[in-house]
């Protein structure tokens, strides 16, 4: 294989990868904003909350946004991982097979912490705003599917 060809497929090979993390991003890192958004909206506009509630939700909120932002990075390494794996084998190995897996394995970490965070503000709140809460939460997780 000549120079000229090699690098070509060097080039092409990153050229994918990059796009493939990309995609991985935004797929993970995008779609939670809007549902976040509508929740808070809901939580510090909607439902009257007491100033206790106000405080225990904003200590539950910065708790949950330093661990999202470690998650966030580990997703960023994780796709940096795949690139770097996708690179060296030129297709689907087991170097690649493990980025994806790891890749994974932090996006049900993300959901999961995402949920007990939902969870952990839910019993904040009283039986009259959990119910309105529920329903925004159902409503925000079944947007796409209709």
């Amino acid at each position: 294989m000549t120079a000229s060809r090699r690098l070509l497929l060097i080039a092409l090979v990153a050229f994918f990868a990059a796009v493939a993390g990309v995609f991985l991003a935004r797929l993970v890192l995008d779609q939670p904003k809007a549902s976040e958004t509508e929740l808070h909206t809901l939580l510090h506009n909607e439902l009257d909350l007491t100033s206790d509630q106000h405080a225990r939700l904003d200590q539950i909120e910065k708790d949950f946004s330093a661990r999202r932002d470690a998650l966030e990075r580990e997703m960023r390494a994780a796709n940096v991982r795949l690139a770097r794996a996708i690179e060296a084998e030129h297709g689907y190995g087991p170097q690649v097979t493990d980025a994806i897996d790891h890749t994974h394995k932090v996006m049900g970490e993300l959901q999961k912490e995402t949920l007990q965070h939902l969870f952990a503000m839910r019993e904040v709140l009283s039986a009259e705003q959990a119910a309105m809460f529920d329903k925004s939460v159902v409503k925000a997780l079944t947007a796409d599917a209709r």
